[in-house]
């Protein structure tokens, strides 16, 4: 079976929800699945479940940093250098570890901000194992990404509690 490419993107919440629902069906359906998240602690609900599976490895920077743009010059070299750690560990696993599902949650805001080069996930893309299916999120996909798609859904936002000053809730937005 060949894989192929999605993009989830939008200003809509349900990205990564919809990249875990996948990497849950091709887990069940017997794929090893690598799980990388870019931009979050990896605390989590969704983190937890998807480590409960058997054949899913979830990666995460083990340094928090919190949000990007909140950081200074050398928190922001910092943080870069450890994210693009992370992308080449998980992106030289997914060439040779046999696994069936690749996602790359948050990859997008990821590559945007320049915390990791996106021309490395865009060669890896173009040289990528046939069968690996791979799934992206996050917000403002470029041309370039958008280019090797097979995929792209958009989560729109048409409302949303946070706009009436709810925050987030565990088991729900995280």
């Amino acid at each position: 079976m060949q894989g192929l490419v999605h993009i989830y993107c939008g200003d809509g919440k349900g990205k990564t929800t919809a990249a875990v629902g996948l990497a849950v069906r091709a887990a069940a359906a017997g794929k090893r699945v690598l799980f990388a998240q870019f931009f979050k602690d990896g605390s989590s609900s969704e983190l937890r479940a998807l480590r409960a599976l058997p054949d899913v490895d979830v990666r995460v920077c083990q340094t928090p940093y919190g949000f990007f743009k909140f950081l200074s010059e050398e928190q922001r070299a910092r943080a870069a250098a450890d994210y693009t750690a992370l992308l080449r560990e998980v992106l030289d696993d997914a060439r040779d570890g046999g696994f069936g599902l690749l996602v790359l949650d948050e990859i997008m805001s990821a590559c945007n901000s320049g915390a990791v080069p996106e021309a490395e996930v865009l060669s890896f893309l173009d040289t990528r194992p046939e069968t690996l299916e791979v799934v992206m999120t996050g917000r403002d996909p470029s041309e370039a990404m958008c280019a090797r798609a097979d995929y792209i859904t958009e989560m729109r936002k048409l409302r949303h509690p946070y706009d009436r000053g709810i925050n987030a809730r565990e088991g729900i937005e995280y």
